[in-house]
């Protein structure tokens, strides 16, 4: 492949491969926020339940996002993340 030297820049598109069966645990609400976020960049990471309800994590770079059950995004959760 060549790149012209006009000046074009090459494009890279990467696709994350998402677990699929992690967004079907999500409720619609929080599908509909971390799909926002995952515009921003945020990569569905994991999911969390308890008595309380389910958050999902979303990471990007060094910063980590929640989305609560009904759809509430917290961009600074208290919440340590293992890398």
């Amino acid at each position: 492949m060549r790149v012209k030297e006009s000046g074009d820049m090459l494009i890279e598109r990467r696709q994350h491969k998402v677990d699929e069966k992690l967004w079907q645990q999500l409720t619609l609400s929080q599908c509909f926020s971390a799909k926002s976020l995952t515009n921003l960049g945020y990569h569905l990471t994991f999911i969390r339940s308890s008595e309380a309800g389910s958050f999902a994590v979303l990471i990007k770079g060094g910063y980590c996002t929640t989305v609560s059950d009904n759809g509430d995004i917290d961009t600074k959760p208290v919440i340590n993340v293992r890398t």
